[in-house]
């Protein structure tokens, strides 16, 4: 792999704004928006800035049927995130809206405010059947304008008047703004929360995830939960090979001694456009391992640079894959920790009171 002669953006994940071509998109007459114009002669700001758009959607609650995840039903509060982690398999959904999975999805973002009151209606449906809704499985829902935004407070709140269980994933300590919430939810079975730790460096994050909390604080905020009482899991995601899985071993090792309640590993996944995003990521940040790390990746992926197959996307084949699977269960036996096993309680759901009524009991 060529080493890049360009300075690396420092801030951000991805390198470039790479243009969405799946759709067509890319061949579309020019629309006249000024700034696009401005940028393709001057090239893009030196400073990128985050710009936040409020968007008013119809629905909130998103169903799938895919047979090799553990939910049917989640939650995005936002679209795009500002953690910038440059493999984010959701950087892709950005270019559905004639945006770049590069930079704009971390630049670009979109917030729900109406999230909470599209939930609470849903949820008052006469026909709904509750099973546990998973936030932040596509972009984080305590990035950096949560702070600001409070939508994911407003969500669990909600969930939480209505007996209805979560599972949360995040990659910030932000999550323990929301504690006093979880902890109640907790005590009720009503939360879960995963914390992904990719790697122990903070230089490595850094460049891998330049606006995401350190992995030090995210394995302090793990900790804090669990003394809470509130189930925590430790993902070891995503593990890339020949960059982060020399941590494999002892990430598992804190997040046992820490409180963790089990640990897991996904491994890397590379799906249209972030496939070349990271290559570029690798030619500026480790030229030098480019070509072994993406030839590591082709083996546990059938040759190719990412395999979307149901089960095999999320269980890598091949010796590389075998061998990270046998230091995995070795670490996990070694700290005392197995799968994943949280109980979450739908039978407490209790529809919530809608158009100003208040709850009798």
């Amino acid at each position: 792999m060529e080493p890049s002669n360009e300075s690396p953006i420092t801030g951000r994940g991805a390198q470039s704004a790479t243009v969405p071509t799946r759709f067509g998109l890319a061949t579309r007459e020019v629309d006249g928006d000024w700034r696009d114009h401005m940028e393709s002669l001057d090239g893009p700001p030196v400073k990128l800035r985050t710009h936040v758009t409020e968007e008013h959607p119809r629905t909130i609650l998103s169903f799938n049927q895919s047979p090799d995840i553990f939910f049917d039903r989640s939650i995005n509060a936002y679209r795009g995130c500002e953690h910038g982690c440059v493999y984010c398999f959701a950087r892709p959904t950005h270019a559905f809206h004639d945006l770049s999975p590069g930079l704009d999805f971390e630049t670009r973002l979109f917030a729900k405010p109406n999230a909470a009151e599209l939930l609470r209606a849903t949820l008052a449906k006469p026909k709904y059947r509750p099973r546990p809704i998973a936030m932040g499985t596509n972009t984080d829902p305590y990035q950096p304008i949560e702070r600001r935004y409070r939508i994911t407070r407003q969500v669990l709140e909600v969930c939480f008047d209505a007996r209805h269980p979560v599972t949360i994933t995040t990659k910030s300590d932000r999550v323990l703004d929301d504690l006093d919430l979880l902890t109640e939810m907790a005590e009720r079975r009503l939360v879960a929360v995963a914390i992904s730790v990719t790697s122990l460096d903070p230089r490595l994050s850094g460049k891998l995830e330049p606006r995401a909390a350190s992995p030090a604080k995210r394995l302090a905020a793990l900790a804090k939960l669990a003394e809470a009482g509130v189930p925590t899991h430790c993902s070891v995601s995503p593990v890339i090979p020949a960059i982060t899985d020399e941590f494999m071993e002892e990430i598992v090792q804190r997040a046992a001694a820490l409180g963790a309640g089990s640990v897991g590993w996904i491994p890397l996944r590379l799906p249209h456009e972030v496939a070349p995003l990271f290559r570029e990521w690798l030619s500026v940040h480790f030229p030098e391992r480019g070509d072994k790390v993406m030839s590591i990746v082709r083996s546990i992926r059938n040759g190719k640079d990412n395999d979307a197959s149901f089960f095999t996307r999320l269980r890598p084949s091949g010796v590389w894959a075998d061998l990270f699977r046998a230091r995995f269960r070795l670490a996990c036996k070694r700290a005392g920790l197995g799968k994943t096993q949280f109980e979450l309680d739908c039978t407490r759901f209790r529809p919530p009171a809608v158009g100003g009524q208040l709850r009798l009991l």
